[in-house]
Formats: structure tokens, C-alpha cells, sequence
């Protein structure tokens, strides 16, 4: 999985936001084909890998600001003057040629190329690109995030349809022991052996355990429809989980220690990197505010030309004599800028100085949720090894009331209490395995290890 993460960010962009033919969708879903379904057709990740190449497109500017402009320009205009008082002699003129007496009416026409280059500005062009560089690697960053984000939804989404799976199947094996108790219990009224208000209370328990059945199927549906929605699967269409195998190995699987795993993540989580390249894209800013203290030196020179219908000789011979040729420098110097240049260097140091406690606040809630991931997976396996032991018990004291109860030698009373008992237990052996589970695969993406089952 993690060779799929650097495959996608090293710039398949074009590639991971191709959509995927019915046919090419899964048959069954297993976790990683879950994630790396939703690397290539999540909306959160298509947004994310356009805001990158927005980035890109960015930098590639700011280099090009470099290199001198050049743009060209042509324009033709005429002139229509308005009739002067004259005698008759030219007034006749005019209204038959069209022109008066002066020849004013003219058509001219003017073409000029001109270019422009910075060469200096206090920094302000480098710094940009520099900065431009670094807003790359941040968005480059913040697309590692939502993968991470991505992971940590579909891991949760999974494992919550495996742990409904199995809430499935043991409230349906509660269900059928209801059955089996009612019709039993049946039998011992008929018999005489069970009053009418015991064989009430089976019957209570047995729609009391279908009910139960049905709030846990309707659990995993919706968790079906989380992760459908987590895939940008429509609504027709149907997904198959697979149940793997999970045994006490992947319960129990030891973790590092929090200082190893807050080690790892200050290295290689994007959330961490993000928050330090931000502080050098403050720094930057920094320096790009003070390049309004010093002054900026452009180079300018152009080429043009033009032509009068006025004018004695043909066009091409007019634009050779009216070809011109400039070429400058322009100087400015700040002297007042109404504090405007201080203001923006003031307000950059603020915001260095904001992000470097951003970048605090991140590493400290990092290692909080370390911690906590930590303390939930030993906690969850503790609680996983004991509840098994609590079902064995249990089980054993229900089949011992069960028995006595076939037999008429225990009431109601004793067989329910014993039977959700045993019920208890099982729930809870289920809950503090995939929590187990669910906190060390969530503790592996900080670490960027692979997440399989």
C-alpha cells in the first residue's frame, strides 16, 4: 500500500483520475481493495491532485517572470474632420471628391513591438518563486493528508462491517436458542412442569432477541452504505465484503512504543511537514515585504513604426522613414510609502511567528492522539484476553442451566440470567477485538506502514 501512496503522488495524476468501467470494480471487496479503489475515485483526492497541479502551474509562472516580456501592437485609425467654412469653389470641391479644400480626411496606421525585463526588485521575483516552490510541496503535502484521511475513514468503515457481521451472526444464534427455549418451554407447560408466567417470559425474551437482531442488521447496513459513500459507489450498486480470517495473532500483535511511533510520525506524517513548510513559506514572505525598502531597476526598449494616407510616398517607404528604435532604464526609489512597507514586514513576523506555534499545537495534539491510540490498543487486548476467559465461564454456567432447565430443575429466571450473561461476554469479546484491530492499523498509518488484515 505504501508503494501505491508514493506511486500517485509521484504524478499520476491523469491516471488515478481516469474513472473505473463497471467491470473493473471489485467482485469482492477486501480492505485493500477498498483503499485502493478510493485512491483513484474519491472526490476529496481528484480536488486534491487539482489543487497540486494549480500549485505547479504556479510555480512554472513565477519562473517565467524571469525572462523578459514581449508584446506587440498595431493599429490603424481614421480621421474624419469635420467641414470648415470655405468658399463655394471648395465647398463644390468637397461634395464631389469627398475632401476639402485642406485634405484633412486621413487614414494613418501605427505598429510597435516593445519589451520589458526586471532587474532588480529587492529580491521580490526569487523570493516568489521560492515561495511558490514551497506552497507546491505544501499542497503536495496536504494531498498525503486526505490520502491518510481517506485511510483512516475506510479502515474505520471496514472494521465496523466485520464487527456488525459477527453482532449479526451471534444475535441470529441467540435467536435460534430463544426458538429452541420457547418450544421447550412449551413442552414443560403442556407437561405441567413450567407455570404459564415462565413460559411468558420465554416468549418475551425470544421477540426481545429478534428485535435485537433486527437493530443489528440494520447497523450493518448502514455501515455498508458509510463505505459505499467513502467509495462514490451509486446507490444500485451492491458491495461484498470479505471476512478475513482474524485470529488472536492479529489481536494481540505487539505495538512500539509511543516515543518510537511519535519518532516515525514527526518524520513522515504530512500534517507534520506541512506545518514546517509553512513556517519557511512565513519566512519568505518575510523577506518579500522587506524588498519594499530597497529600490527596483527595469529594462524597457521597443521598436516602431507607421504610415499617414496624408503623407507624400507609399506606405513601405513611410514606415522605413518612421522606423524608430528606444531603449531605458527605469530607476524607482522608495522614499514614503505611508507605512505600507513596515506594516507588511510587521505583519509577515506575526505570521512566522503564528506558524511556528501552529506547528506546536500540531506536534502536541500528534502526540495526544499517540498516546491515546496507545493506551486503547493495550487496553482493548487486556480487556479481549479477559472477556474470553469471562465467555468460557459463562458458557459453561449456561450449559449447566440450560441442561437443568430441559429437565425442569431450574426456573426461567435462572436460564435468562445466564443466557444474556453469556451473551455479555461474547459482545464484549467482540467489541475489544476490533477495537484492538481498528487502533493498531490507525496507529500504522502514522507510522506509514501498510494497512492490511
Amino acid at each position: 500500500m505504501k508503494h501505491q501512496r508514493l506511486f500517485t503522488l509521484a504524478g499520476c495524476i491523469v491516471f488515478s483520475t481516469m474513472a473505473l468501467t463497471a467491470q473493473e470494480k471489485p467482485q469482492t471487496w477486501t480492505l485493500e481493495a477498498c483503499l485502493q479503489y478510493a485512491y483513484q475515485q474519491n472526490i476529496d483526492l481528484k480536488k486534491s491532485r487539482l489543487s497540486l497541479e494549480s500549485s505547479q502551474i504556479d510555480t512554472k509562472n513565477a519562473k517565467a517572470k524571469l525572462f523578459p516580456s514581449l508584446s506587440a501592437g498595431v493599429s490603424y485609425q481614421y480621421n474624419n474632420t469635420p467641414f470648415l467654412e470655405t468658399d463655394n469653389n471648395d465647398l463644390d470641391n468637397y461634395i464631389i471628391t469627398g475632401n476639402s479644400g485642406s485634405g484633412k480626411n486621413q487614414i494613418s496606421g501605427s505598429y510597435n513591438l516593445r519589451g520589458s525585463l526586471t532587474l532588480f526588485n529587492g529580491g521580490k521575483l526569487l523570493n516568489q518563486i521560492k515561495s511558490n516552490k514551497i506552497a507546491e510541496e505544501m499542497q503536495n503535502a496536504t494531498l498525503e493528508e486526505t490520502f491518510d484521511n481517506i485511510e483512516s475513514a475506510i479502515v474505520t468503515g471496514y472494521l465496523q462491517i466485520l464487527y456488525a457481521q459477527e453482532s449479526v451472526r451471534i444475535n441470529e444464534n441467540t435467536v435460534e436458542v430463544s426458538k429452541a427455549q420457547c418450544e421447550r418451554g412449551e413442552q414443560l407447560k403442556n407437561a405441567g412442569t413450567l407455570s404459564e408466567s415462565d413460559y411468558a417470559q420465554l416468549v418475551s425474551q425470544y421477540s426481545s432477541d429478534k428485535y435485537q437482531l433486527v437493530v443489528s442488521q440494520n447497523t450493518l447496513d448502514q455501515n455498508i452504505l458509510t463505505l459505499k459513500q467513502l467509495l462514490e459507489l451509486g446507490i444500485d450498486e451492491s458491495i461484498n465484503i470479505v471476512t478475513p480470517d482474524l485470529d488472536d495473532t492479529d489481536v494481540l500483535t505487539p505495538i512500539a512504543t509511543q516515543n518510537e511511533i511519535y519518532q516515525t510520525a514527526l518524520l513522515c506524517l504530512p500534517g507534520i511537514k506541512y506545518s514546517e513548510l509553512n513556517i519557511s513559506a512565513a519566512k519568505l514572505d518575510i523577506k518579500s515585504a522587506q524588498a519594499g525598502y530597497y529600490p527596483s531597476l527595469s529594462l524597457s526598449a521597443g521598436v516602431s513604426t507607421g504610415h499617414l494616407s496624408t503623407s507624400e510616398g507609399k506606405t513601405g517607404f513611410q514606415m522605413k522613414n518612421k522606423l524608430s528604435e528606444s531603449i531605458g532604464l527605469s530607476l524607482s526609489i522608495p522614499i514614503y510609502s505611508n507605512r505600507d512597507t513596515r506594516s507588511a514586514v510587521s505583519k509577515a513576523r506575526i505570521a512566522a511567528t503564528t506558524a511556528e506555534l501552529d506547528l506546536q499545537n500540531t506536534k502536541k495534539t500528534l502526540l495526544s492522539d499517540i498516546e491515546n491510540l496507545c493506551l486503547e490498543v493495550k487496553a482493548a487486548q487486556e480487556q479481549y484476553v479477559s472477556a474470553q476467559e469471562q465467555v468460557k465461564a459463562a458458557q459453561s454456567s449456561y450449559d449447566l442451566i440450560q441442561e437443568k432447565f430441559n429437565r425442569g430443575m431450574a426456573n426461567t429466571l435462572e436460564l435468562l440470567t445466564e443466557k444474556n450473561n453469556l451473551l455479555t461476554a461474547q459482545q464484549q469479546v467482540l467489541q475489544a477485538k476490533y477495537m484492538a484491530i481498528l487502533n493498531r492499523l490507525l496507529l500504522n498509518i502514522y507510522q506509514n506502514k501498510p494497512i492490511t488484515l
